[in-house]
This record gives C-alpha cells, structure tokens and sequence, in this order.
C-alpha cells in the first residue's frame, strides 16, 4: 500500500473556487477510476490544501492515473481551469508508506472454553495476573487467527494440552471495556498439565459441582459462563475469507444435524 500526499499552496481567497473544483472534477475522476482518498485537508488560514490518497502500488497509482487522464471529465477540468483564475500558486506531489497500523480496536474480542476429560471434569487455571479466582482458560484474539485457532492456542499456552473444539456456547460482552469474549465447548485430546511460566500459576482438572463452583470461582462472570457451557449444547461455528468466498473452517453442533 503507498499513499500520495498532493500539498497546493493557495491564496486563501481561492479556497472555495479551489474546493468547488475538486468536488466536481478531481474527486469523482480519481474515485472513478479506482483511487481511494484518505482525506482531505487545510490550514486554518486556507492557505494549504492537502488531499491524500491510497493506492495498492505504485504500478496500480500508474494504471490509475493514465486511465483518468484519456477521461472526458479530465478534458472538461482542464478547460474549466483555463477559465478561472489560477486557484493555486504552488503545486508538490510525492508518495509516502505507512510505518504501522496506530489505529485502536473499537472492541477487543477474546475466546476461552470450557474443556472436560474423560471423567467429565473441567479444565481450570489460575492466572498469575488475576491470582484470586480459577476461571476456564482463554484470551485475546490475535489478527489473522480464525476463532478455533485462536481458543486453541490460548489453551495451549496457559496450560500444555491439545484440545478439539466443539463449538460456541456464549456471548458476553464487558461495555466498560470494551471486550466482547466468545465461549465455546470442548474436549481434551492430549499432553501433560502443566504451569506456564508468566501465564499460569495452577493448572487442574476439576469436578464440578455447585459446592467448588462457588468455593473456587470467585468472580460471578466467570461462573455465568462455566454455568452457560455446561448447561447449553454448542452451537455451529465458521471461519471464511472472501474475494473469493472461501470457508477456512467450520464446525456444526452434531447434536442439531442428527435432529
């Protein structure tokens, strides 16, 4: 991706000829031909105008500006500037990259699960930055994970075993925070419980009963969702991209395919 910086320096008495002029010719023109504008923007003064613009690449910029340059509302904005008086006295164009994406999440999404062995007890920690209550493991998506991938890795990193996912039992959502976190259902498949060094302090299986659900889960959310994912069976889940459709992973609730 790179970015055209386009800087005119203008008598601020030509600021509203000059801005009639982009809205009717140079905006439509470059967003027709397929540019995408990130904004627009002046001095308070006016005596600056700069509009930037996004491009895939510079080869893409190049197609771009030869396609808008053979159009008819290029020859009529070039005519339409021979009428008025020059609107801008100095002209600088050049292309810049982005070093990072600084934009802020508006929601943060995390995952955990609730996973039992062969005995039907559950998978509990104890996380080294929150050391007053057990809770089902789990955290925060990471860009480019899918949901499965990322509860996975998650279990995997605060407690040492492989587990298969079942499918989603619950949806919560913190306003304060803003976190949205997604619960889902599982089952062990292999590996040793272990303590993670700066995630975990305990990691256990254990049998769940109304008695340790209050002893050892201090915190009522956490007992809302254990509660929810025991109690409600799971329900489908799918991944995909598009451009083109494409599925990368999905998962149905057995139980509603074989009704």
């Amino acid at each position: 991706m790179i970015y055209q910086r386009r800087i005119y320096k203008i008598e601020p008495d030509q600021y509203e000829v000059f801005t009639q002029f982009f809205h009717e010719y140079i905006l439509p023109n470059r967003l027709g031909h397929g540019a995408r504008i990130v904004g627009r923007f002046t001095t308070l003064n006016r005596d600056e105008v700069t509009s930037i613009w996004e491009y895939d690449s510079y080869e893409d910029f190049e197609q771009i500006e030869e396609k808008l340059k053979q159009s008819e509302l290029y020859s009529k904005a070039q005519r339409r500037r021979k009428e008025l008086s020059p609107f801008f006295v100095e002209k600088h164009v050049d292309f810049v990259e982005a070093t990072g994406d600084y934009h802020f999440p508006k929601h943060i999404v995390s995952v955990a699960a609730c996973i039992t062995n062969e005995k039907g007890e559950v998978l509990l920690v104890k996380n080294e930055h929150r050391d007053d209550t057990y809770e089902i493991p789990g955290g925060r998506m990471e860009c480019g994970e899918t949901l499965d991938q990322a509860v996975k890795r998650e279990i995997l990193e605060e407690t040492g075993v492989e587990v298969n996912i079942t499918g989603i039992t619950g949806v919560y959502q913190n306003l304060t925070l803003g976190v949205v976190c997604i619960v889902f259902k599982g089952e062990y498949v292999s590996g040793e419980l272990s303590i993670q060094p700066g995630e975990t302090q305990e990691v256990r299986f254990e049998e769940v009963t109304e008695t340790t659900l209050n002893n050892l889960i201090t915190k009522e959310h956490f007992r809302v969702r254990l509660k929810d994912a025991l109690n409600q069976n799971p329900v489908s889940l799918e991944s995909y991209s598009v451009r083109p459709y494409q599925v990368l992973y999905r998962l149905e609730n057995e139980e509603a395919a074989d009704e």
